[in-house]
C-alpha cells in the first residue's frame, strides 16, 4: 500500500455557494471559507489537514472559482501554485473533478486521484484515513471507489449506494460491490432504502485512477471529456492556458459527477464502496450546524459570531450574527436566527432545508446584491 499511496493525489473541489446556509454563505464567501464548527479552522482548512497525511501537501490540488483564489491561498499557504485550478464560471462537479483528473493524468499517467468536498466535517480522522486507504487499493485494482456512510434518516439530499457482495481486493478488505447508485431519491424511496438496511449515503468521495474516471465519463459524455482533455493539454503553459479556458470552458456541459460517473458506473458494474466507520456531516443547513455546535443536545442554543451579544431564556436552536445588535430570544425552541449587515433570516431547524427556496426567489427577483 505504501507504493500505491505514493501515486495518490488529493483533489478538493471548492465551489458552490451553500445556498441552504444563506445569508451567512454567499457567492463571495461560500461556506467552505467559514469556521462553522467552532474548531478555529474553516471547513476548507479542515479538509486540507485530513488529506495532507495521506497524499502529502505537495500532492493536493484545489479547484475553485477565480473570485476565491486569494481567500483559498490565504487559508492554504502550503498549496502549490501549479495545483491551483481556477474555474472561470461554475460548471458543476464533473467539469471540476474531470479537469483535475485530466491535468494530473498528463503529469502522471498512472496517478490515482481522490476527490473530497471542501465543506464537510469529519472528527474521526483515523477512521477516515482507513477508509480512504482501502479506497485507493480498490482504485489501483481498476475500480471507481466510493466511501459510504450509514444513513441515520431518510434524507433526500444525498446519493444512495446499494451495497452488494464483499469483494476480494488486496488492501481493501471492507470493499463491497455496488449494485446501484441513486442520486437524491424522493422521500418515499429514501424511507424504503433506510428500512432495507443495505444502503449507504454517498459521502462525495470519489477515488479512482484518473484514466479510469475519464474513460467512464467519456462513455456518456464524450464532448465534455474532449473539452477537458484539450484544456489539460494547454494547462501547464501559461501562454496557452488563458485562451484555452476562455474558448473551451463556457461550452462545457454542466452536470454533477454523481450523474456522469457514479450512476452509469454502477450500472456497468465498475463501482466499489468502502463503508466508512467514522462520523460525517456535510453541514448542509443550519440544523446541521446547530447539532454540531451543541453536541446533539436539543435543548441548547448554539451561538456563532465574534463579540455576539445574545440573551436567551428557555430558547434553543442557533444564532449566527455578524452585527453588533443585541439579540434576545425568549421561550422559542429550535429557532434559527442569522443576522448579517444586509439580510436577516429567521426560521426553525425543522424548516432549515427550505432556505434554498429563499435564495432561488432572490435570484428571480434580481436581488443579486445580497447573494
Amino acid at each position: 500500500m505504501a507504493q500505491t499511496l505514493r501515486r495518490f493525489y488529493s483533489v478538493i473541489p471548492a465551489g458552490g455557494i451553500g445556498s441552504r446556509l444563506w445569508p451567512l454563505s454567499r457567492a463571495d464567501a461560500p461556506k467552505f471559507l467559514h469556521d462553522l464548527t467552532g474548531s478555529g479552522s474553516t471547513l476548507l482548512r479542515g479538509t486540507w489537514d485530513r488529506l495532507a497525511p495521506l497524499s502529502g501537501e505537495q500532492r493536493i490540488m484545489v479547484v475553485t472559482g477565480r473570485a476565491h483564489r486569494a481567500a483559498v491561498e490565504a487559508q492554504l499557504p502550503e498549496l502549490r501554485d501549479a495545483n491551483v485550478v481556477l474555474e472561470s464560471e461554475p460548471k458543476d462537479s464533473s467539469a471540476a473533478i474531470g479537469l483535475a483528473a485530466a491535468i494530473l493524468k498528463r503529469r502522471e499517467p498512472d496517478v490515482i486521484i481522490g476527490s473530497f468536498a471542501a465543506d464537510h466535517v469529519i472528527d474521526d480522522v483515523r477512521g477516515f484515513r482507513r477508509a480512504v486507504t482501502q479506497a485507493v487499493a480498490a482504485a489501483d485494482a481498476g475500480w471507481i471507489a466510493l466511501v459510504g456512510i450509514t444513513p441515520t434518516e431518510p434524507a433526500i439530499g444525498f446519493g444512495y449506494i446499494h451495497c452488494g457482495s464483499p469483494m476480494q481486493i488486496e488492501g481493501a478488505h471492507d470493499a463491497r460491490e455496488v449494485v446501484s447508485f441513486v442520486e437524491k431519491p424522493d422521500l418515499e424511496t429514501a424511507r424504503r432504502y433506510l428500512d432495507d438496511g443495505g444502503y449507504l449515503w454517498n459521502a462525495s468521495m470519489f477515488i479512482s485512477r484518473a484514466d479510469v474516471l475519464l474513460e467512464q465519463m467519456r462513455i456518456e459524455h464524450p464532448a465534455l471529456v474532449d473539452g477537458l482533455e484539450e484544456l489539460a493539454a494547454a494547462w501547464d503553459d501559461p501562454a496557452t492556458r488563458g485562451p484555452a479556458v476562455d474558448r473551451i470552458w463556457p461550452g462545457l456541459e454542466k452536470i454533477a459527477i454523481d450523474y456522469s460517473v457514479a450512476e452509469p458506473a454502477a450500472r456497468a458494474g465498475r463501482l466499489a464502496v468502502i463503508p466508512g466507520d467514522f462520523d460525517w456531516d456535510d453541514v448542509g443547513d443550519f440544523a446541521s450546524i446547530s447539532k454540531l455546535r451543541s453536541g446533539g443536545r436539543s435543548n441548547e442554543l448554539a451561538i456563532i459570531g465574534d463579540g455576539a451579544t445574545v440573551l436567551s431564556d428557555h430558547a434553543s436552536g442557533i444564532v449566527v450574527t455578524q452585527s453588533k445588535r443585541v439579540i434576545s430570544l425568549i421561550g422559542v425552541r429550535d429557532i434559527v436566527v442569522v443576522d448579517t449587515p444586509d439580510a436577516l433570516l429567521v426560521t426553525t431547524t425543522e424548516h432549515a432545508q427550505r432556505v434554498k427556496s429563499v435564495v432561488d426567489a432572490l435570484k428571480l427577483s434580481g436581488r443579486s446584491e445580497v447573494l
